[in-house]
């Protein structure tokens, strides 16, 4: 079915992406900065999918390891001596929240988190539509979330440009037979937010999305060329209301994480 390349592959909906398209027949490239755990990831993926899995261990914020990844992504499969398949679908899938304020916060986490969830994602989005485009064909996926109508400090700025350059890539790739989309859920089930050290407490039940479902209608909207993807109905409308709520009014919700 092709081939697709996940970024933080190893937890939360990066594994679950990875699992969905293991079973849709795909084969993978997983990006995640872990050896040992990408290793038992791909592991159990080829065990019970029966696809080829590639590991690339890799930090998204040291720039040498975002090289390596985007090397891999500029693979057209024309090259000599290389048996590795170009990747057709790209999964820019790595975040996470800093759970400080950025006024008295360290600067250095503020910094990674940029690296991870903008410079990463234009770096390796570049490298993979430059091959795509001159085949002819793939798909990015960018995650993003519905923070990126907040005002979440750096974490929704971050996903508020992704957003924003994932509409701005769609106008560059009419014509080219290739397609971007932007994933912008809302709460999901995973440990992304127990492993920021996030109080989720207030949160009701049913403001939570379970990865799973969000998995699954992401893929679907790539498939049908969707280019904001946005799980449910509650978010979808409560997407609509931050668009339309007067900037002070959002500001004064606060956070969203």
């Amino acid at each position: 079915m092709g081939t697709a390349l996940v970024t933080g592959a190893t937890a939360g909906l990066g594994l679950e992406f990875a699992w969905q398209l293991a079973t849709a027949r795909h084969d993978l490239v997983l990006v995640a900065r872990t050896t040992e755990r990408l290793d038992q990831v791909a592991g159990q993926i080829r065990a019970a999918a029966g696809v080829q899995v590639e590991v690339l261990a890799a930090d998204l914020s040291v720039p040498d390891d975002v090289a390596r990844v985007a090397e891999r992504l500029a693979v057209t499969g024309d090259e000599p001596d290389d048996g590795r398949r170009p990747v057709g679908l790209l999964v820019n899938n790595a975040g996470f929240a800093t759970a400080q304020r950025f006024v008295g916060g360290a600067v250095g986490a503020e910094l990674r988190a940029v690296d991870v969830m903008v410079r990463a994602v234009v770096q390796l989005t570049h490298a993979a539509v430059g091959q795509m485009t001159s085949r002819g064909r793939g798909a990015v996926l960018n995650v993003a979330s519905v923070a990126a109508l907040t005002t979440g400090g750096t974490y929704a700025a971050a996903k508020a440009y992704v957003r924003s350059f994932t509409e701005g890539l769609t106008v560059d790739l009419r014509g080219t037979g290739v397609t971007a989309t932007v994933l912008c859920p809302g709460f999901v089930r995973t440990e992304f937010h127990e492993r920021a050290g996030l109080d989720t407490a207030s949160i009701p039940s049913a403001g939570w999305l379970d990865a799973p479902t969000v998995v699954a209608q992401a893929l679907a909207d790539v498939r049908r060329g969707v280019v904001i993807s946005t799980p449910s109905l509650r978010y979808k409308a409560g997407s609509a209301l931050l668009r339309i709520l007067p900037r002070p009014a959002v500001r004064a919700i606060g956070h969203y994480r």
